[in-house]
């Protein structure tokens, strides 16, 4: 049962990290609270039933459907709330906004009922006693591909190097010549992409509906309020920590008194350490 258990904590990291991975792009880089975010995992998972499901299309093609059609989306919120950058309640209301907006052209356009989206890898790998659907597997392994690609966009790109130049000082930044509304657009864009990237990888283990980015965002900002909201590693290891605890608790009593007790020790983590486990430290 341990290992078991063991291997499903590390699927449910997995998932975490999916779907906080693109609000900790954007608010440790831009300092931008993105209320839309779970609005843009549900257009992710919508694009992903129609592409996959109704078009019968392969199932890779709705995964970068998910990120490119998220991204536009962020492109465009990106330009209409540009001025309000720096401005946290501005921003709070404005993003908050364009999720209503989402949610309900969404409703309009795909209907109230909910949907489901086919798996596209059926079948399970058995391990002694344990059993790992294959795309628990897959879910794993883009996890791990958006972590390396992201760290290396951000670490060995040159537009990388100017997001973490404007992070750290962006008045230097534009002093030096850096267009830094461009290196916004970018940022806030490739974060918004890969919430509609998670949405279309987790679309088949949820139920599609419009109102499903409520849930994706709060255990989103859970995640991103554990790990540091400025750690891209701190985000995966708190992904670890919480998908785990989840877990193991509720294997051993339930989901219920699981989600219970790690909530209550994140708001005493937030009460002691507001900053996360695993911020980085300011020079």
């Amino acid at each position: 049962m341990f290992l078991q258990l063991l291997t499903n904590g590390v699927n449910y990291a997995a998932v975490l990290f999916l779907m906080a991975i693109g609000l900790v792009i954007i608010m440790g880089h831009m300092k931008i609270v993105n209320l839309a975010h779970g609005e843009l995992i549900m257009v992710g998972a919508y694009v992903s039933y129609y592409v996959s499901t109704v078009l019968k299309l392969p199932y890779i093609l709705a995964v970068f459907g998910g990120f490119f059609v998220s991204g536009l989306l962020g492109l465009i919120i990106g330009l209409i709330i540009r001025r309000l950058y720096g401005k946290l309640a501005e921003t709070l209301l404005a993003t908050f906004a364009f999720s209503l907006i989402i949610q309900q052209g969404v409703r309009l356009i795909a209907g109230p009922r909910s949907q489901n989206v086919n798996i596209p890898l059926n079948g399970t790998l058995m391990l002694g006693n344990m059993r790992v659907p294959y795309y628990n597997l897959v879910i794993i392994s883009v996890a791990l591909l958006v972590l390396l690609l992201t760290w290396l966009l951000l670490h060995k790109t040159k537009i990388g190097k100017q997001i973490r130049a404007v992070t750290e000082n962006r008045a230097m930044t534009d002093c030096l010549g850096i267009n830094t509304q461009r290196v916004d657009m970018v940022t806030f864009t490739y974060g918004t992409g890969l919430a509609g990237l998670a949405g279309a990888v987790l679309a088949p283990r949820s139920t599609v509906t419009f109102a499903m980015g409520v849930q994706f965002l709060t255990e989103s900002f859970l995640n991103v309020v554990v790990g540091g909201i400025d750690s891209i590693f701190g985000t995966a290891l708190s992904s670890v920590l919480i998908g785990e605890s989840l877990t193991f608790i509720g294997g051993y009593w339930n989901d219920v008194i699981a989600k219970v007790l790690v909530f209550l020790l994140i708001i005493i983590l937030i009460r002691f350490k507001p900053e996360g486990l695993f911020t980085k430290e300011r020079r």
